[in-house]
Formats: C-alpha cells, structure tokens, sequence
C-alpha cells in the first residue's frame, strides 16, 4: 500500500478513537480529516473546500431539515402522544396484546408526525410502561414493545435519515420517501403480528384492558375523539408526503407547509403560547445546527479520504468477500449492524456509507433499494446494546423496578424483527422500489 493509503486508514482510526474518548462527532469528523489530509497533500488538498462547504449550505433540499424538525417538535411538545395513547388503547383495549398492537400504532403516527425517537420513547415510556407492568405484561415485553416502537420514525417518511441517504446516494428525497413507505409499514407489520402470535398462544402475558376501563369511553366519544385526535395529525402527515410523492410540491415547500400545519393544528387546540414557540425555535435550531455542523465536517472527511486513495482501498477490500455483488452488500450491511452497537446513525451514515458507495455505484446496484436496506439496518442502531439511544432513553423514565438488563432482553427480539424486515427487503425488491416506479419517479 501507498503511504497515503496508510494515512487514510489512520485518519479511520483516529476518528473512532475521538469518539470513543467522547470528543463530539463534528469535532472528530473534521480534526481528523484536516490532519492527515495535511500530512497527505499539505493545504493544496483543501483549496476545493470552500465550494463543498458552499454546496451544503445553499443546498434547497436541506432547508427541509429544519422545517421538519419544526414540525415534529412542535406536535412532540403539544402532548399529541398523550390523546393518541388514550385514543388508539381504546380502540384495541378489547383484544389480547390490543395494548401492545396499540403502542406500535401510536409509534407509526408519531414517527410519520414528528420523526423524534427520544420524545416518542419518553412519551411511551411515562404513559404505558406502569400500565402495562400492572397489567402483568413481562417486563421484557413492555419494554422492547416501547423501544421498538420509537425507532419507527427512522424509516417511515418523513424523517431526517431519509433526506440524508438521499444527499448521500443521488436520489431525490420524494424517491426516497416513496420507497421507504411499504417497508416501514411492513416492519410495523411484522412487530403487530408478533404480537397477536404472542398474545394467541400466551393470553396471560398480554390481557386485553379490562370492561370498566373500556366503558368509561362511550362509542360517541371515543368515535369524536377519533375524529379530533387522530385526524388532524394523519391529514396533516398525508397532505406533505402525499405532495411530495405525487410531485405536487418539491420536499423543502411540503415542509414548510407541515412546519405551518403543525402551528395551526397547535394553535387551534388551544395550546400555543409563546412560551412554547419560544421552547420550539429553540430545540429546531440546536438539532438542526448539530446536523449542519456534521454535515460540513462529513465534507471535510469525504475529501480528504478520497484524495488519500481511499477509495481504492475499499474497492480492494471488496475484493476479498466473496459472493460478489450481494456478498459485498451482506457485509458491508453486516458491518453497520456491528457499528450500530458503538456509532449513531449519522455518523454511520456519512463515514461508512460512503467508503462503500463508489463500489456498488460501479456494480449498478440500484441506489433506491441500497438506501432503504441501509436505513432499515441503520433504525437498528437505536436498539442495539450497549449504546442503543432508545434504550438509554427508556431507562431514563422506567420505574425502578425494570433494570437495564431487562430493556436490553427487551429489545433483543425486536432486533430480530427488525432482520427479518431487512431480509424481505433484500430478498423482495420491489417492496422499495414499487411504489416509486409506479409514480414514475
């Protein structure tokens, strides 16, 4: 190998060892490039910088970024999880694991209304998990229901992995978005019939609600609140994929109007005060500085590593799996699970994903259903122990009595599902790429 090879494998290494040592992962991205890109080619290296920096930041695409995260912080601090609960428990309080299937739901709807795992997790977590354990659901059940259920907003669109991998990969974001609707709602599939073969052969394990509780909601009422509760926030979820997918709107002009619907929905209800906009324009600017910033230094990174001949290193590396191109795609899937267990998902995604990328763009593997493979295993990210986000996020809120070790036994199920979902993917096609031929993207 080349000493720029060398160099650029070290400049690998280095950046895990700043995370790992708990240096911010914008931070690592970027001292680590600007270092051994030095050492490599001194500031020459650099001079092209500016300009992919200026393409970030005058992006169009990315101005949906913050205007979705808007939206979703928004309905996140409005207490929309709290009727959905109520609503959609009653609804399905009447059958066996009804409880369960109810929180996979509400995982669906806030994942597609806000995209934001630990606010979903929290919500659940507070709200449901003492229900459930009173209710002689097993500790390990509640809590890998609770966890799988927040991380659904990672693949169901719109969602902030999605308009990334689509930057990443080439793709449109409504392409993107087209493609990951079936499979996000054939993994909610896969948890809800888990579930009812669960509760069918182990009734004990998950009760239905029992009649008291149920009739304290008429039918007039319960229907009402369907109506006022459900509606506004599946509408408003419609009407920006729905102009997004069938081309109505370009992704940044439905955001806004999600941003915007999202106010109004708030302020109809009753609960806009300025003390919460203040609340929200404060949390959407910290996110979505926090993605910029990554996303500036993942520039610094790519170019760096490609001028040290990094990529030709990773096609020889390629060279060694054997299976070709699906051989290569298993193990470069294989490794992010195995990331997963110490990375988030977007540093996976703008360091590993485009080492790999130029082999399969040489292959011809569709970039489409790269994308949702890569997101499905990415959502697994948030589930994997140690360092699973969603976990640490539902210890923070459990009761005393449910330790780590039981969220961990929790989750390792749903892991599973979640594999199983990849395999349809991955043996089935067409579930990604479908629905975005059949509108003609």
């Amino acid at each position: 190998m080349s000493p720029n090879e060398w160099l650029a494998i070290g400049m690998i290494v280095a950046f895990f060892v700043f995370l790992l040592i708990g240096i911010p992962v914008g931070i690592s991205i970027a001292a680590t490039a600007f270092f051994f890109g030095y050492l490599g080619f001194g500031p020459m290296l650099f001079n092209l910088l500016p300009s992919r920096i200026y393409g970030v930041v005058t992006n169009y695409t990315f101005m949906a970024i913050p205007l979705f995260v808007f939206m979703g912080v928004m309905l996140e601090k409005s207490k929309l999880a709290e009727e959905l609960i109520d609503v959609i428990g009653h609804l399905f309080g009447g059958l066996a694991g009804g409880m369960g299937v109810a929180i996979i739901l509400v995982g669906v709807l806030l994942g597609a209304a806000t995209g934001i795992v630990g606010a979903t997790i929290v919500t659940l977590g507070l709200l449901t998990l003492p229900t459930l354990l009173r209710r002689g659901y097993p500790k390990t059940l509640a809590t890998g229901m609770i966890c799988a259920s927040g991380t659904l907003g990672q693949i169901i669109p719109p969602s902030l992995v999605l308009i990334l991998l689509a930057e990443i990969l080439g793709e449109s974001v409504g392409t993107m978005f087209a493609a990951a609707m079936i499979p996000g709602l054939t993994l909610a599939a896969v948890y809800i019939i888990a579930i009812l073969v669960i509760a069918y052969f182990y009734p004990d394990l998950m009760p239905p609600i029992p009649i008291e509780e149920r009739k304290a909601m008429g039918r007039r009422q319960l229907f009402r609140k369907v109506i006022t509760v459900v509606g506004p926030p599946v509408g408003l979820v419609f009407a920006v994929l729905g102009s997004i997918i069938g081309g109505i709107a370009a992704p940044t002009e439905a955001a806004s109007m999600g941003a915007l619907g999202a106010l109004v929905f708030v302020a109809c209800s009753g609960r806009l005060t300025f003390a919460l906009l203040k609340e929200v324009a404060k949390a959407t600017l910290v996110i979505s500085a926090m993605v910029f910033f990554i996303l500036i230094s993942a520039q610094v990174f790519g170019l760096a590593f490609r001028g040290l001949g990094g990529e030709h290193l990773v096609a020889r590396m390629f060279d060694w799996v054997p299976g070709g191109e699906l051989g290569a795609l298993i193990f470069m899937l294989l490794l992010m699970f195995v990331l997963g267990f110490f990375l988030e998902w977007i540093e996976i995604s703008y360091i590993a994903l485009p080492l790999f990328l130029p082999f399969f763009v040489q292959m011809g593997v569709d970039m489409v259903w790269l994308g949702i493979l890569v997101g499905l295993v990415l959502q697994t990210s948030f589930l994997t122990p140690p360092f699973g986000w969603a976990l640490f996020f539902l210890k923070g809120v459990a009761p005393k009595e449910v330790s780590t070790l039981d969220i961990y036994k929790g989750a390792l199920p749903f892991i599973g599902l979640q594999f199983l979902a990849v395999a349809l993917v991955f043996a089935f096609p067409s579930i990604a790429t479908w629905l975005p031929e059949a509108i003609g993207w």
